[in-house]
Parts: structure tokens; C-alpha cells; sequence
């Protein structure tokens, strides 16, 4: 715990020296509930009114050692997206708040998808607006020098303002392939107050996104498997993540998540009247004898009646 308390506070010295970056963005492990909030070229292709909703409560228990208060990062996401017949293509809304120790964030995303049909699929090119208010106390903050005259002493808040940009590619019960970037502009906010004059603000961090998934149908039309991946990176980082998910009569789940050099994930999922449950457990593999971490998501679709090309279906998922 003494190792990890130096590392934050390290962290927490080099990020005033010049500029607060965002921390990277938050990363679910149920990460294929969630490509509304990293892709907006996503929005609409379900068909119908995809509500959603996950709880990601990271490192759970984690406390400041200096402090005793829970610092252990806790985020909420919720989205919301349709296909809109007369715009060809898709509406999407999503709210995340990311409480990450002393600081405090709330995105707002709002988007457009456009459709196109390209071969037996569907490719949507998404773009949407990103409002982010982003909030630090650093008055609870315990940094190395006391007296460094760059780091501010009181709560400080901004809001940035952003784009991001996706193109979602998928060809139904078979496979889908995506690209996108979040924070397109690297919006930068005003200065922050500090104990002198500084030039350090708050900083949307550009991510990239690369993800693909696949269903696998077995001969037995009861077992379906589902693998899946994610990679994103900010450039300075880059996180790796490859599931794989097996479904037993469209009912329930049981997969593995792994995501390089940090966790070792297991899944486990179950549907009841059209409400798709999934909860995830991460057994941390740094090393750093951090706790474990839980997330629970939520989702349901609400079909609608449209007017769409007759499809050979080899899925039981969507007979």
C-alpha cells in the first residue's frame, strides 16, 4: 500500500507541472455493453431503442493511507440510442460520471450516425458532441512539497468542450469491426488558480480505439461463443483487452477477459424477459496487492417496427 501511496502521489506532482491531462479514459470490462460512449458511429445499428446502463466500482475499498478515505475510482455510464428512418441512420445520448480520488467527472455525448450499406453489412459513420465538467479538489490532495508554488490548494472546476468521431462496421450475427477517437480536438481550459501564476488547465485526453467481435455458431444451435477485443491508447499508454463469451440458449453467459498486464476478468451473464444482465470481477495481476474489481451493467431493446430487408438469420440470437 506504501508503494502505491508514493505512486499517486508522483502521479499527482507531474501532472501540475505543465498541464492536467484527463486520466486515460475509463474502460469497462463489459466493454462491448458500452461502445455508444467511445464510438458514435455505433448509434442505431440495434434496431431499436438500446437502453443501457453500467456501475464500475475499480479497485473497491481502495484507501488513501495518509487520509483513511476511499479513493478507489467509481464510474456510471448510461446511454441511450435509436435509428431515426428519415435522418438514414441513428440518434445517441450518453452521461458518464468518473469519480477517480479527488477528482470528479461528468460527459455529456450527443450524436449523429449515418448508415450506409456496404456489402452484407452495415457501416455507420458517427460523430458526436462531448461536454465534459471536470472537477478536482486538490485542497484534499497531500503533494510531495507543500510549498510548491504550481500545484492549487482549493477545489477547481472547468468545462471542455469536444468531439468524437467513429465508424462502426457490422455485418449482422456474424462479425463487427470498429474505429474511433474520443476527445478528437484536445480541448484545453482555462488556467487554474494556483498559489502564483501558472499555465495549468484542465485537458481532454485524445484516445484511440480499435475493437472487433465475432459469433462463432456451434452445431448445436443452443451454444453460441462470442469472442471479442479492445485496444485503446492515448499514445503514452495503450491497454489491451481479448474476451470471449459462451452462450447457452440466448439465456446465459459464462466468458474470461484479459487485459494485458492488469487483470484477469471473469464474466458471467443471464437474460430475463428481454433485460440482459452481465457482471464482471477483476482479479488484478500487477502485483500491487490492489483489491479486486466490480462491475454490473444493464441492458434492454426495445424493438421497433421497420421496414428492412429480409436477412438469412443463423443465429438463435436473434430467431
Amino acid at each position: 500500500m506504501h508503494k502505491i501511496k508514493y505512486i499517486l502521489l508522483l502521479v499527482i506532482n507531474m501532472l501540475a507541472i505543465n498541464v492536467l491531462k484527463a486520466q486515460q479514459m475509463p474502460i469497462f470490462t463489459n466493454y462491448s455493453d458500452s461502445y455508444a460512449i467511445i464510438n458514435p458511429g455505433y448509434y442505431g445499428l440495434s434496431e431499436g431503442v438500446n437502453a443501457m446502463g453500467i456501475y464500475r466500482n475499480q479497485w473497491a475499498g481502495f484507501k488513501d493511507d495518509m487520509t483513511g478515505e476511499v479513493v478507489s475510482p467509481v464510474t456510471f455510464f448510461a446511454s441511450a440510442d435509436l435509428p431515426v428512418k428519415v435522418l438514414r441512420g441513428g440518434l445517441g445520448l450518453s452521461l458518464m460520471k468518473d469519480q477517480l480520488g479527488f477528482e470528479n467527472n461528468v460527459a455529456v455525448n450527443l450524436g449523429y450516425s449515418y448508415h450506409f450499406d456496404l456489402g452484407a453489412g452495415i457501416l455507420g459513420m458517427g460523430l458526436a458532441f462531448s461536454f465534459d465538467n471536470r472537477k478536482v479538489d486538490f485542497g484534499k490532495a497531500k503533494p510531495l512539497d507543500d510549498n510548491d508554488p504550481v500545484i492549487p490548494t482549493k477545489e477547481q472546476s472547468d468545462m471542455l468542450f469536444d468531439f468524437n468521431f467513429g465508424l462502426f462496421y457490422m455485418v449482422p450475427e456474424t462479425f463487427y469491426v470498429a474505429l474511433s477517437t474520443t476527445n478528437l480536438m484536445q480541448a484545453k481550459g482555462k488556467a487554474l488558480e494556483g498559489k502564483s501564476s501558472s499555465s495549468a488547465s484542465f485537458v481532454g485526453d485524445r484516445t484511440f480505439y480499435l475493437a472487433a467481435g465475432y459469433e462463432y455458431q456451434f452445431m448445436n444451435p443452443k451454444f453460441m461463443l462470442n469472442p471479442s477485443m479492445l485496444i485503446l491508447s492515448d499514445i503514452a499508454s495503450t491497454q489491451f483487452n481479448v474476451s470471449a463469451r459462451l452462450w447457452y440458449n440466448n439465456k446465459m453467459c459464462f466468458g474470461v477477459n484479459y487485459r494485458y498486464q492488469e487483470s484477469i476478468d471473469i464474466l458471467v451473464g443471464f437474460t430475463i424477459k428481454g433485460i440482459q444482465i452481465n457482471y464482471a470481477y477483476d482479479i488484478n495481476t500487477m502485483g500491487l496487492k490492489l483489491p479486486g474489481s466490480h462491475e454490473v451493467s444493464i441492458s434492454y431493446n426495445f424493438k421497433l417496427d421497420m421496414e428492412k430487408q429480409p436477412r438469412i438469420y443463423r443465429s438463435i440470437r436473434y430467431l
